[in-house]
């Protein structure tokens, strides 16, 4: 449409530009951010200031590749677009997503793991600009991945990760679900360089293996203890000792504002944590706010025990889906523990699901 409207022919043979050849280099960067790959491509060729304005940093700032594993011809030529973009305009990548999909087969996760080392490879000679980095639901734990295939995987984000460690702000790998000594060694490559880490956001959620203790690992406090900058820390409890707590205290308190707890019935969350690292915490980082988000732990005494009273609360979150103990009830949950941050929520409310109904009441 726009390529067939630029010039016309008059009558005397003579080609007539339109006012869009003429359209400021700033309207038309904003025309060409407002189109998808294929379209940015189309109007490249409508004229030589069109082709120079493909080429404005602005443009690939930010992008996200997915990768689908249930593949169609649309999603394969997405797919392949959005990876040639990102290695012809990578030295202006700012924010990259990769979104893994339905990995269905060992098949394709050695594809996806070639593609990532190529990518990877390439990002890390051109570009220094990367500031985020989010691959999330990798889900290595799973048969789909060979040994073979996740360690190289691994071993080539670790590799990214260093050359990218001094840039980097924000890093997600949520749902890596990855061994402890795989995570621990991925976090260790954000300070080899230094031996310090400035980043600010890291989201660590369901990073490890179900069933890990974190919490006792003195590989994994070593690890935090090299973050001197976190202002967002997302984590499961599962990780939460009075050694995190501590780190977190003498290394980050001047910038530490949120933390945001998961504790999943699955994860080992029986750990006694004191009340004066807590306090403590609260103490020396004024802006901090918690949230935790609880799924399946529903009992009074499991909540008593991790919701203690010196935590900076600002939300609670209680999810009881599948949740099955015909012994359970929600007076003593609710009675007992909620009002002791009364004044601190700024979320009241308890959705209950269960398979027959489902419950939403709003605490007033």
């Amino acid at each position: 449409m726009l390529s067939r409207s630029v010039s016309s022919m008059d009558e005397d043979g003579e080609v007539e530009q339109s006012y869009w050849a003429y359209l400021p280099d700033v309207c038309l960067r904003h025309v060409f951010h407002c189109l998808d790959d294929k379209d940015r491509s189309r109007a490249a060729l409508v004229c030589k200031k069109w082709n120079q304005a493909m080429y404005s940093g602005s443009l690939w700032k930010t992008r996200t590749i997915t990768f689908n594993g249930q593949p169609s011809r649309t999603h394969a030529f997405e797919f392949e677009t959005a990876l040639w973009y990102v290695k012809k305009f990578g030295k202006y990548l700012e924010h990259l997503e990769v979104k893994l999909l339905h990995p269905s087969s060992a098949v394709f996760t050695r594809k996806f793991q070639v593609s990532m080392r190529g990518l990877l490879s390439h990002l890390a000679k051109c570009n220094c600009r990367l500031l985020s980095l989010s691959i999330k639901h990798l889900e290595l734990d799973r048969l789909v991945w060979k040994n073979i295939v996740r360690a190289q995987f691994i071993k080539n984000l670790g590799t990214f990760l260093k050359r990218m460690s001094k840039q980097l702000n924000y890093l997600n790998l949520k749902g890596a679900r990855v061994t402890l000594e795989e995570g621990c060694e991925l976090l260790n490559s954000l300070s080899c360089l230094t031996n310090k880490s400035f980043i600010s956001e890291i989201n660590i959620e369901d990073f490890f293996s179900l069933h890990l203790p974190v919490y006792s690992s003195t590989v994994f406090h070593h690890a935090v203890s090299k973050f001197h900058n976190l202002v967002i820390l997302t984590f499961n409890y599962n990780c939460v000792s009075d050694q995190l707590l501590d780190i977190l205290c003498k290394n980050c308190a001047h910038s530490l504002c949120t933390l945001n707890i998961k504790c999943h019935i699955h994860d080992p969350h029986g750990q006694v944590v004191c009340r004066m690292s807590w306090a403590n915490l609260a103490k020396r980082a004024p802006k901090l706010n918690v949230n935790f988000y609880f799924e399946r732990v529903m009992k009074h005494d499991h909540l008593a025990r991790i919701l203690l009273a010196e935590i900076p609360v600002r939300s609670i979150s209680l999810r009881s889906c599948y949740f099955r103990d015909p012994e359970w009830m929600m007076r003593p949950t609710l009675s007992n523990i909620l009002p002791a941050y009364w004044h601190v929520l700024q979320v009241r409310q308890v959705v209950m699901t269960t398979h027959r109904r489902k419950l939403s009441k709003v605490i007033v």
